[in-house]
C-alpha cells in the first residue's frame, strides 16, 4: 500500500528541522445574529403559505419522423401555474401550453400528474388545465383584487425561472394600466408592471401582494437580452377572476356580441367619420340590427351611403374595434349597454341587448 504524500506544512517543518505542530484543525466560531426583521419574516411567511399552490408545467409536442413515420414526444416548453380550486383546476398563460400536445403538472411535493386542457382565452393569454390529484394536495391560492393596487406597494413572484422550481422574487408595483400584446395581437389592457425579477419559466405564475393574495398572473417581460431587466408585466387578477370561471363552465370564453363587422381604422378618416368603430355589416336579426344600427354601404349608383360609427360604450370612448371588444367582454350575454352612435354628423344614444358571439 503506497504511503500518503506529505503535506506542504509537514515538508516545510522538516526542511526547517522543526517538529510538525499537532494542533487539530478547528472550524470558526459561529457569530450570533439578531432576530429576523419584520420584512424578512413576511417574505418567509408568504412563501411558506403560497408555494404549495404553485405548480411547474412541462409540455410535450408530438413529432413524426419523415422517413420511418414513427412518432415521438419532445419537450416543447416549461412554465408556471397555480392551483385555482380543490377540483384540480390549474391556471397558467396560454402561451405556456400553446405549442404542446400534452402537459404535465408537477406539484410542490414533486408529484406529477397528466393535465388536460379545460379551456383557453388566447386574447388574454389565459388557459385552464385540470389534473386528477387528491384534494389534500390542491390548496387553492387566495385571490385578491387588482382594483385597489397602488404604485409602490410590495409584490412577490413565485415561479420556475429556467426550470428552477419554487423560486421567490420580490419587488414593487412599478406602474399600473400598462398595455401589452397577447399572442393573438389583441391588446391586454390594465396590465401591472413590476420590477420583481421575472424570467423565462415564470410565465403563468402568481404575482402576490404582501398578504400573499393573488393580484396578477406573470405573463411577459421587456428585455433586450431575454432575461429579467426589471420590467415585468402581469395580467390583473380582476380580469383573471372574470375569465377563468367562464372557461371552467363553458370550456371557452363566449364573448358577448353586437352582431357587427367593422372597417379598418383608416377608412373612418377617409370617409370623414370620427374615431370609433365604423360598421361595414350589421347581422340580420342581431342585437345591433334590432336596435336600428345601420352599416355603411353604396346605393345603386355606387355612391356611399352613410352608416353608423360607434364612438362610446356606456360612456367610455372607443377609438377602434379593440377598445370596443375590451369593454364588451367585461359584460355578460343578455346585458344591456348604451352606445354612443354617430351618423351623418349627429350623435345619438342607443341601448343594445348583448347577444352571443356563437
Amino acid at each position: 500500500m503506497p504511503k500518503p504524500l506529505p503535506t506542504l506544512a509537514l515538508l516545510m517543518a522538516l526542511a526547517c528541522g522543526l517538529a510538525p505542530a499537532q494542533t487539530p484543525a478547528q472550524p470558526r466560531a459561529v457569530s450570533p445574529r439578531v432576530a429576523l426583521d419584520a420584512e424578512e419574516l413576511n417574505n418567509i411567511s408568504v412563501f411558506k403559505r403560497v408555494s404549495p399552490s404553485v405548480v411547474h408545467i412541462t409540455t410535450l409536442a408530438v413529432q413524426r419522423d419523415f422517413f420511418s413515420l414513427r412518432t415521438s414526444e419532445q419537450p416543447s416548453g416549461t412554465g408556471t401555474g397555480f392551483v385555482w380550486d380543490e377540483s384540480g383546476h390549474i391556471v397558467t398563460n396560454f402561451h405556456v401550453i400553446q405549442d404542446g400536445d400534452r402537459a404535465t403538472v408537477t406539484l410542490a411535493d414533486q408529484s406529477s400528474y397528466p393535465a388536460r386542457l379545460v379551456g383557453a382565452f388566447p386574447d388574454r393569454d389565459i388557459a385552464v388545465l385540470r389534473i386528477e390529484a387528491p384534494r389534500a394536495k390542491l390548496p387553492a391560492i387566495a385571490v385578491g383584487t387588482s382594483r385597489e393596487l397602488q404604485v409602490g406597494q410590495k409584490v412577490y413572484a413565485i415561479g420556475n425561472p429556467f426550470g428552477l422550481d419554487q423560486t421567490l422574487t420580490t419587488g414593487i408595483v412599478s406602474a399600473l394600466n400598462r398595455e401589452i400584446e397577447s399572442v393573438t395581437r389583441r391588446t391586454i389592457k390594465g396590465a401591472i408592471q413590476t420590477d420583481a425579477a421575472i424570467n423565462p419559466g415564470n410565465s403563468g405564475g402568481p404575482l402576490l401582494d404582501s398578504a400573499g393574495r393573488l393580484i396578477g398572473v406573470n405573463t411577459a417581460i421587456y428585455s433586450p437580452s431575454g432575461a429579467s431587466a426589471g420590467i415585468g408585466f402581469a395580467i390583473p387578477v380582476d380580469e383573471v377572476n372574470r375569465i377563468v370561471p367562464r372557461l371552467i363552465r363553458d370550456g371557452r370564453f363566449i364573448r358577448p356580441a353586437l352582431g357587427v363587422t367593422s372597417g379598418p381604422e383608416n377608412l373612418a378618416k377617409a370617409l370623414g367619420a370620427p374615431k370609433g368603430v365604423l360598421l361595414l355589416n350589421v347581422a340580420r336579426n342581431g342585437p345591433a340590427a334590432a336596435a336600428g344600427l345601420r352599416p355603411y354601404g353604396r346605393d345603386r349608383s355606387g355612391r356611399i351611403v352613410q352608416g353608423d360609427v360607434i364612438t362610446a360604450v356606456d360612456g367610455q370612448a372607443v377609438a377602434d374595434l379593440d377598445d370596443m371588444l375590451s369593454l364588451i367582454e367585461t359584460r355578460q350575454i343578455g346585458e344591456k349597454v348604451t352606445l354612443a352612435v354617430w351618423r351623418a354628423g349627429q350623435t345619438r344614444k342607443v341601448v343594445v341587448t348583448l347577444g352571443s358571439s356563437d
